[in-house]
């Protein structure tokens, strides 16, 4: 809540995200499963060894996030007196760009994997525990979408139309 620009809602999209996981991840892990059978189990287990990983890659990317954009300041920052300078400040705010529309794609990346593994929590887990699966459902549906804004406001600045291009279609297929 202050008026520091970072965290921003990149890093709020990652943490829904990392929220999400957490709560896949304590459904798959419960001990009473749907009906108890070693299939659910399996199916849960199996979700719960990717969730692990989503969640700790979700986490560090509300930091990686907030980096993200302080880079893109940094390099807007740049001097600009020389021609050096200039040539030096556009390709830092090119790159800087591409790392501020990358981290959201992974959050994009992840949250996508965590709408792909809810359903599978939800068939095998515990059903006293549906409300947790649902949230989480919600959760990274939010995050999806709140990353997806960061990646598409930040397309625009990149001037390299083949990285842009290769962007944007990753963020597409995340839908």
């Amino acid at each position: 809540a202050s008026s520091a620009p970072t965290p921003g809602g990149g890093s709020a999209a990652a943490m829904a995200g990392a929220m999400s996981a957490s709560l896949l991840r304590m459904v798959a892990t419960m001990t009473k499963t749907k009906s108890g059978t070693a299939d659910e189990r399996a199916a849960l287990h199996a979700a719960a060894a990717e969730l692990g990983p989503l969640q700790a890659q979700l986490t560090s990317l509300i930091d990686r996030d907030a980096a993200a954009y302080d880079l893109v300041v940094a390099a807007f920052r740049k001097p600009k007196v020389t021609d050096e300078d200039k040539a030096a400040r556009k390709a830092a705010i090119q790159d800087a760009t591409r790392v501020a529309t990358e981290t959201p794609l992974e959050t994009m990346q992840a949250c996508a994997a965590l709408l792909r593994l809810q359903p599978i929590v939800a068939a095998n887990g515990n059903p006293n525990a549906a409300s947790d699966v649902y949230v989480a459902g919600l959760l990274a549906k939010a995050a999806l979408d709140g990353a997806r804004s960061n990646v598409e406001i930040n397309l625009p600045g990149l001037t390299d139309p083949a990285i842009a291009a290769s962007l944007k279609a990753a963020a597409e297929a995340c839908s």
